[in-house]
């Protein structure tokens, strides 16, 4: 029987996250343990884009109203747009999307092709006026922290930056233990939500499904899906409970370029129009840690843990050893806690922190020795061992962002285990 976790009852039970009435629908906050998984999620978001190449941005999450007419977000997008506000004789606007303040920054220094692909990255707020029925934990939500970039690249370069892309998500998901469901190309619908640009369109199109065909990806086509300037790739997720959503995007876009008159100098020294390619790799925070929550029902792979390891001392005689290795870990990078006799038996103390990856105790053999005895969170045990050493295996399985708990077990070990 497969179990379902819905993310905003055991995220609330985990202590993760929460909301209040009076801070407002659609506003989640992070408590201490969510906040943990979030900063450690951003960190290798951008851990991946520093070594991809990528060079990251601050930009406002306020624009003038004036921006987005440009961009194209007034006339085909206001309605998901909070409403402008009156500042100074201007309106400004709570930006539904981080592509125009990057169209912006790439605008504000000239560039030469030899620059190219320029790629710009940021982990920004944006705002979406959703309304309240829709409105759900985590995964629908009126403030978003989006991991967003846009390259900004030759029209012979676009292919190779989207297969790029497409291969980051691969590896974020592979160290996120997610599966994708399906790749989908989404293209225009029918009505007036789409930038009248067949030409862009038909491009844009192509370039995207030649990348999908060379990349061997099976992939669905699904019209009325695409951004209203540009066609995407969609990598498109299922909870437990079956429905679907989108996390991880590519996108090829002609529109904004010229709405922003991008241009670069080329090697014959004339003025040419870069190609904007969008990309995010696990789309929104809060969706990512949504879908993580109900994925691994809280038992988060051990590099992503809020706390990767607790310490149990058998007595109070233990303590200040168990205090010691709290400081070893925190000097090491690893978040541990201590729960002492104080909270219950031993039992029942390993059973309250199941869902922690790594549990060590300490009894007063261990303590005399510096060793610890490890249990992991699948519930082998291992036989005591120098703190240093198991201290060093943790830090090499997390710091590869691995999936698996512990190096294969000989086979003596396993017998041992049955």
């Amino acid at each position: 029987m497969t179990i379902v976790h819905d993310h905003r009852k055991l995220g609330r039970e985990l202590g993760l996250f929460d909301t209040d009435p009076l801070i407002g629908a659609g506003l989640p906050y992070w408590l201490p343990d969510g906040a943990a998984v979030r900063h450690t999620l951003e960190e290798y978001i951008r851990t991946a884009e520093r070594e991809a190449g990528y060079q990251h941005v601050y930009s406002p999450v306020l624009g003038k109203r004036e921006l987005y007419e440009i961009s194209g977000h007034w006339a085909h997008y206001s309605d998901d747009m909070f409403p402008p506000m009156g500042l100074g004789g201007e309106q400004v606007v709570l930006r539904p999307s981080l592509c125009p303040h990057h169209a912006v920054i790439y605008r504000s220094r000239s560039h030469s092709y030899r620059e190219l692909p320029l790629r710009i990255a940021e982990l920004g707020g944006m705002y979406r006026s959703e309304l309240s029925g829709v409105l759900g934990g985590l995964t629908r939500v009126r403030a978003i922290q989006l991991n967003d970039a846009h390259i900004f690249c030759t029209l012979d370069q676009v292919a190779e930056e989207a297969r790029a892309a497409l291969e980051m998500i691969r590896r974020a998901y592979e160290a996120l233990g997610i599966t994708a469901t399906r790749y989908r190309l989404s293209l225009p619908g029918p009505g007036g939500k789409y930038v009248a640009a067949p030409e862009k369109w038909r491009r844009s199109t192509a370039l995207l499904t030649d990348v999908l065909d060379r990349s061997g990806l099976s992939y669905e086509a699904a019209e009325g899906e695409a951004a209203f300037y540009g066609p995407k790739i969609d990598v498109q997720v299922t909870d437990g409970a079956g429905r679907e959503s989108t996390l991880s995007t590519v996108q090829v876009d002609f529109h904004q370029p010229e709405q922003f008159d991008l241009h670069y100098i080329g090697a014959d020294g004339a003025k040419h129009r870069p190609v904007m390619v969008h990309r995010s790799i696990i789309g929104s925070i809060e969706r990512a840690v949504a879908h993580l929550i109900e994925q691994h029902g809280g038992a988060f792979p051990a590099w992503l843990a809020p706390t990767q390891l607790v310490i149990l001392p058998i007595s109070d005689t233990e303590l200040p050893n168990a205090a010691a290795l709290v400081q070893r870990c925190t000097r090491l990078g690893l978040r541990a806690q201590i729960a002492g006799p104080d909270r219950g038996s031993l039992g029942a103390r390993i059973r309250e922190a199941r869902l922690v990856p790594y549990q060590a105790v300490i009894g007063a053999e261990e303590a005399a020795d510096d060793h610890v005895a490890l249990r992991l969170r699948d519930g082998r045990r291992l036989d005591p061992r120098p703190v240093s050493d198991a201290l060093t295996h943790i830090c090499a399985l997390i710091g590869d962002r691995s999936t698996a708990l512990w190096p294969d077990l000989s086979a003596s070990q396993r017998r041992d285990q049955r």
